[in-house]
């Protein structure tokens, strides 16, 4: 086995992980590990833009409360207001950086407006790609002083005297490493793939989630799941995103018959939060009635939004037509690995950014256009907190175990987990869905423990992480018997702001026994 050592080991290649990386690999040695291309991202994907309070009429308290609300009063308020105060002079470092942000005709920054905002504060960079103008300038600037290794899986975080100083890995011929460093960092990105239907890119199977936990790692909020509203789909099939600044800019959401599915459901009708709208759409759908996004309001569509047209033109979608067929698809996770405003997880040595990590600024629902945002800041602080630190000078090196000949049991596919997930575990949840879904993911509990001398392959190590968390995910949102944000269940569909009875759901994979849930489960007689 190879053992390879360096300053700072970043699991992932998105925004997160190449702005982290931006700012150490000046002066540390750092090695990026990506399971596929470098590109390969949901960063990479990202539409809708990155918001910050940077005009004149707009202030950080304004966009504090949007979030706030967004996330119905569940955001740790603190990480919140941090989050947002910050966002101007993070435009300002992105543009030394050479990022170039959309402007209008006299030069002043083309703001967009999107769901739940109450201003126009939504920075946007090639119409409708943001991520990817981030993701490549950075990226190009990261190479030159960054080790980068493609298509090498991340299998377990290595655990010593409770520090984590490294992480295994396999790539594509099976060959095993291990890459050993003071500050290991998660960026591995969201779960949206335990869907059928998902915005997020192939790679997002939710692996920083399920390493962190078995190491032993804080997990929270794991019944939160954003589900976007506005998916391209042809067939039932999704095809692409279609970003809400297409609504921002005007579109409306339209019955076959041409009604307007939003007047008299919210305030803000298109424009509200995005568990309202996703939740509006699919009980319409339920009931086989077809949507879509009428953008007739929208003048030259196709050079505001270049991407979304070519989504649309590859599907054979004809824009004269001025209609989008949408469905909801899976988005956003709000929970994942606990994280302080630095990044560092309940693990020393250990850090998550991005995604992965559990802030606490988006609640219980996102704010839209938040995310880059929440990358961009917290990997900054990141970067700092280690420049502070100092490193430790020698550390005992353990040999990853051999694998044995005994293999790994039985295995769902990876459409089974997706059906469950989507089934039971989806934008409606029910006591009984749950339930039914606790007991399938049971039968699998072996598939979430350490794999000693267990023969496993990476497609079984994929599936091993997708089982333990949409179990998480399941726990959470059996053991939440309220309804917020992301979280809705029919048995308990209303509550009033600030006046929710439950407070954050913790889990550990540190417990006394493998899994809090297996108790949890026991003593709920599921």
């Amino acid at each position: 086995m190879t053992v390879i050592k360096a300053d700072v080991v970043i699991i992932g290649s998105g925004l997160a992980s190449l702005m982290v990386a931006d700012i150490l690999s000046v002066t540390k040695n750092v090695i990026i590990i990506t399971k596929s291309n470098v590109t390969d991202s949901n960063s990479l994907l990202a539409q809708g833009g990155i918001a910050a309070a940077i005009s004149g009429d707009d202030d950080w308290r304004d966009h504090f409360f949007d979030t706030i609300r967004a996330g119905c009063y569940h955001n740790d308020e603190t990480m919140t207001e941090f989050l947002v105060r910050q966002g101007p002079s993070v435009i300002d470092s992105l543009i030394e950086k050479g990022i170039d942000f959309d402007r209008c005709k006299d030069k002043s920054y083309a703001l967009g407006k999107e769901g739940a905002h109450g201003r126009r504060r939504i920075l946007h960079s090639g119409g409708d790609a943001t991520g990817k103008e981030l993701v490549m300038k950075l990226l190009a600037r990261v190479k030159e002083n960054t080790t980068i290794i493609e298509h090498e899986y991340a299998i377990d975080l290595l655990i010593q005297n409770g520090t984590c100083i490294g992480v295994y890995t396999k790539n594509s011929e099976q060959s095993k490493s291990t890459y050993i460093a003071p500050f290991i960092i998660l960026a591995t990105g969201g779960i949206g793939q335990l869907y059928e239907v998902t915005s997020n890119s192939e790679q997002a199977t939710g692996d920083g989630i399920a390493m962190a936990f078995r190491a032993g790692a804080a997990i929270a909020d794991m019944e939160f799941v954003q589900f976007h509203p506005t998916m391209l789909v042809k067939s039932s099939k999704g095809i692409g995103l279609v970003s809400e600044a297409v609504r921002g800019e005007g579109a409306r959401i339209v019955t076959e018959k041409g009604d307007f599915l939003m007047a008299g459901k919210h305030p803000l009708e298109d424009l509200a939060p995005r568990d309202v709208v996703a939740r509006a759409i699919n009980e319409h759908l339920c009931k086989n009635g077809l949507l879509y996004l009428d953008i007739s309001n929208i003048e030259h569509f196709t050079k505001r939004f270049p991407s979304i047209a070519a989504i649309c033109e590859k599907a054979n979608i004809d824009l004269h037509d001025n209609r989008i067929p949408i469905a909801p698809g899976a988005h956003f996770m709000m929970g994942g690995v606990v994280t302080n405003e630095k990044g560092e997880t309940s693990i020393p040595g250990l850090y998550a950014v991005g995604e992965v990590a559990r802030t606490g600024v988006h609640g219980a629902n996102r704010l839209a256009s938040n995310s880059l945002l929440e990358c961009v800041v917290f990997a900054t602080e990141i970067a700092n907190e280690i420049l502070q630190k100092q490193q430790f000078s020698s550390i005992f090196v353990p040999v990853m175990e051999e694998e044995g000949t005994r293999k790994i049991g039985h295995l769902p596919s990876e459409l089974e987990i997706k059906e469950v997930m989507t089934k039971c575990v989806g934008i409606v949840r029910t006591r009984q869905s749950l339930k039914e879904a606790l007991s399938w993911f049971t039968t699998y509990r072996f598939a979430m423990l350490h794999w000693k001398n267990i023969n496993i392959t990476i497609e079984q190590q994929k599936i091993c992480n997708m089982i333990t968390v949409g179990y998480l995910i399941t726990l959470a949102a059996w053991e939440r018997t309220e309804s917020r944000g992301g979280h809705y269940r029919t048995d308990h569909p209303h509550s009033l702001e600030r006046k929710w009875k439950h407070k954050t759901i913790y889990f550990s994979g540190a417990s006394e026994k493998p899994y809090v849930s297996a108790k949890c489960i026991e003593k709920l007689s599921v």
